[in-house]
């Protein structure tokens, strides 16, 4: 049976991903308000794919740009970011109580103090995150889906969940919005666990969120999240790693409300393309070597994906 399910394809922004939009709200809003001198540097902790949208704006801008990630980002990332001129910087040893994220906020900190020209964006409490998606994102999928029943979107900093969840609490208040989450973030108050996937998810509760605008958590094992990237690159789709989590959380919503959902009109935000995971989640011996056997186990609950439809 096919997944009733439409997908939102922000990979099909010029930097790859859907976190072109909250980079150029924040970007540009420092602007605005003079926060962003002609001699500033932009500094952001990014797992990757804000980094890309922070360094081809900069590049853009003429403006220096320093890229805080860690030992997850993916290679191609990184090449990517530093093709636009970026300096990036790898995190390589995690905090013990706050992760990878907390270490690189820490990081980030450190640099501020330092030198005065670096401007930290901040998306993890920057407003302009979710007004991005309150302003774009929301209005365009209704528009595109008047009927709408139902939204899926991942959580990570929480900006597009909560950008799309306020403008539909305003708009349409009948749409259920349900959020996707990786098994061992912390973002919904589960326990922290290893995570070698970078894009959703998150170490640190992210100030941003406001539990009260969501009806509903899914929570994803990585494993689930590989075997939904591979079953939709059979299909002829290359989607990314935080685009594999969403599909994987409305299969297992689909699963659990069976055939009472069948007539619902729901759609998934997909953030990212696959091209920059080939060398992870795409690559065999990387998935042999962080998630043995469990990946080639049970499928992921419910119906095959068969020719997904994009949006």
């Amino acid at each position: 049976m096919e997944l009733p399910l439409y997908l939102k394809c922000e990979g099909f922004n010029f930097s790859g991903s859907i976190k072109q939009k909250p980079a150029l709200e924040m970007v540009e809003t420092a602007e605005k308000s003079g926060l962003l001198r002609f001699d500033s540097i932009l500094v952001e902790s990014s797992s990757g794919n804000l980094g890309v949208a922070l360094s081809m704006i900069a590049a853009s801008k003429g403006r220096r740009f320093v890229c805080v990630t860690d030992a997850r980002c993916n290679p191609a990332t990184r090449q990517i970011m530093a093709a636009f001129g970026a300096e990036v910087h790898v995190i390589t040893e995690p905090d013990p109580v706050t992760g990878f994220l907390g270490a690189r906020l820490a990081y980030v900190q450190r640099l501020c103090e330092s030198d005065e020209r670096y401007l930290w964006l901040n998306q993890y409490v920057n407003s302009d995150n979710w007004r991005s998606h309150h302003r774009l994102t929301a209005p365009q999928i209704a528009d595109e889906f008047p009927e709408l029943d139902l939204l899926f979107v991942g959580a990570g900093t929480t900006g597009t969940l909560m950008g799309c969840a306020r403008w539909f609490k305003e708009h349409r208040p009948g749409v259920r919005i349900v959020a996707v989450d990786s098994v061992g973030s912390v973002v919904f108050g589960g326990p922290a666990e290893r995570r070698m996937i970078p894009g959703l998810g998150s170490a640190v509760q992210p100030p941003l969120l406001d539990e009260s605008l969501v009806d509903e958590v899914v929570m994803v094992p990585e494993a689930d999240t590989i075997r939904a990237c591979h079953r939709l690159a059979g299909h002829g789709f290359l989607f990314g790693g935080s685009t594999g989590t969403v599909v994987a959380g409305a299969q297992r919503w689909f699963a659990e409300y069976g055939s009472d959902s069948d007539e619902l009109i729901a759609v998934a935000i997909a953030p990212d393309l696959g091209e920059r995971y080939v060398d992870t989640i795409y690559r065999p011996d990387w998935v042999r070597e962080h998630y043995d056997s469990a990946v080639s186990q049970a499928p992921v609950p419910g119906p095959a994906v068969s020719e997904p439809a994009v949006r």
